[in-house]
């Protein structure tokens, strides 16, 4: 149980951070929208903290703040992409947006309502606390990742690497007009079809 100064501190980071996330889908303006969502991975950083995962706040800032919403902010910054079409039929999709709603807000009911009936459910199923004294919980997080749940973790790999395969050909246009390289016809190519290399001496120019 959180106390005193804690307890503080984890009401001020869990208020922040809902403030913050609910401005990066209410901002109209999409720069605020990723400023925000900075100050969102700050204030979960500090409840992570709180929670005594400090390898997992040091990633979230490094690697979400330091690196992939400074990224979204640069990218939105330099395209200069017009929101206002892309919204346009937006609305055609709400039938779809609103079922995912309702499901996603019924497995929070689900969660929150075994919690309320059963509020020791979770040590059931909860591995044991590392003791920090003995054992760093970054080399307990890595025993959990790679040995207890190594093929969920393979599979989330696996899944965001189809992502971004999928992501890549979908946004790849080729341009016309434009010479590639062919490996086909260079592995057929025959010393008919190559191109011979000569020397040419100097001040005696090429002889045809």
């Amino acid at each position: 149980m959180l106390t005193g100064i804690s307890a503080a501190f984890f009401y001020l980071f869990a208020f922040f951070a809902l403030a913050s996330a609910t401005m990066v889908i209410a901002a109209r303006n999409p720069v605020h929208s990723v400023l925000f969502l900075i100050l969102a991975f700050v204030n979960a950083a500090g409840l992570f903290m709180l929670a005594g995962a400090e390898f997992l706040a040091m990633l979230l800032l490094v690697v979400y703040v330091g690196a992939v919403a400074v990224l979204f902010l640069f990218v939105v910054m330099m395209l200069d992409v017009d929101f206002a079409e892309l919204k346009r039929g937006a609305l055609d999709y709400a039938p779809i947006g609103a079922l995912i709603g309702i499901i996603l807000a019924g497995e929070l009911i689900v969660v929150v309502g075994g919690y309320a009936l059963s509020p020791k459910l979770g040590d059931a199923i909860a591995q044991k606390t590392p003791d920090i004294a003995t054992r760093h919980n970054t080399a307990a997080l890595g025993d959990i990742l790679y040995t207890d749940y190594i093929h969920f973790f393979q599979i989330a790999g696996m899944v965001l690497l189809v992502a971004m395969i999928g992501a890549i050909v979908l946004t790849l246009h080729h341009k016309p007009n434009v010479r590639r390289q062919s490996i086909s016809a260079q592995v057929a190519r025959t010393p008919a079809t190559g191109m011979d290399i000569v020397k040419v001496k100097s001040g005696e120019g090429l002889k045809q």
